[in-house]
């Protein structure tokens, strides 16, 4: 019997040493691409993915290349991935689509959007700048160094499990199964792109955030606060601000109903700009 998991994916081979596990449902414009964050994988998404693709829209995730089953670089870096994006994008002849990204993806969609039009970006949990908090860099380096291998252990992803999320939702109990902490190198590598990035001291010359924008933030969050989001929304003219006060780093898996409706807002509101 086929598997119907619309997550499951094929691989596909952007360029030459690049191959990318894709998932991707046609539908209605504008197209909503799914970006994840550092050491995950498509299935942190699925929540949002499911979604869309129950409203008809279009819909494209995958992993990131180094994570979950996409093929590693030999060298990581932001411009890479927004390479492996726009190729993506060109293969599945989508134009402006919506951008939705998590944590360290949230950079990539900032770095992409600005040399290709979209029709809005999500950002949740991630920002331009102070991405890594004081204690990330030592813990990802000794994680690095040998440390992931603890993670071949069922006792320690479980209790990396705990410490994630108090909640309990059902959704997030698949989220933490579907993305366990890795235990190969190629995530640790790709992640170290993101230390000390600052979006505004890469610009050279004018750029611009004049996108329909929604930024999405939770109040137990200790990587991404309600802060850095009030501070990001003021760089765009047509951004809003979601906090949710109980919600942790994960905040689309704990709490998929309320990100999926504001989703549905927002996609409404683009499809609306889009029309004019």
């Amino acid at each position: 019997m086929p598997n119907s998991d619309q997550l499951t994916g094929k691989p596909l081979r952007l360029r030459p040493g690049v191959q990318l596990q894709v998932c991707h449902e046609p539908g209605t414009q504008p197209a909503i691409a799914f970006l994840h964050g550092g050491l995950g994988n498509r299935f942190n998404l699925r929540s949002q993915y499911e979604f869309a693709v129950a409203q008809g829209w279009e819909a494209v995730a995958y992993d990131l290349a180094g994570h979950g089953q996409s093929s590693p670089y030999p060298c990581y870096s932001i411009g890479r991935h927004c390479r492996d994006l726009t190729r993506l994008l060109r293969h599945f002849r989508i134009q402006r689509p919506i951008l939705f990204a998590h944590s360290y993806g949230v950079p990539i969609a900032l770095e992409w959007c600005q040399r290709h039009p979209v029709a809005g970006l999500v950002l949740v949990a991630g920002g331009t700048h102070d991405l890594d908090p004081w204690w990330e860099v030592p813990l990802m380096q000794s994680l690095a160094w040998g440390g992931r291998h603890l993670f071949r252990l069922h006792w320690v992803q479980r209790l990396a499990a705990r410490f994630s999320s108090d909640r309990t939702h059902a959704t997030l109990q698949q989220f933490l199964a579907e993305s366990p902490v890795p235990a190969h190198f190629a995530p640790y590598q790709a992640l170290q792109i993101f230390w000390g990035y600052n979006f505004f001291t890469r610009r050279s010359g004018t750029w611009q955030l004049n996108y329909p924008t929604l930024i999405i933030s939770g109040g137990q969050d200790p990587m991404f606060t309600h802060d850095m989001g009030a501070a990001l929304v003021q760089h765009f003219p047509q951004g809003h601000h979601l906090h949710l006060e109980n919600a942790g780093h994960l905040v689309m898996a704990e709490y998929p109903d309320t990100i999926n409706q504001a989703l549905l807002d927002f996609w409404n509101q683009a499809n609306r700009a889009l029309r004019r």
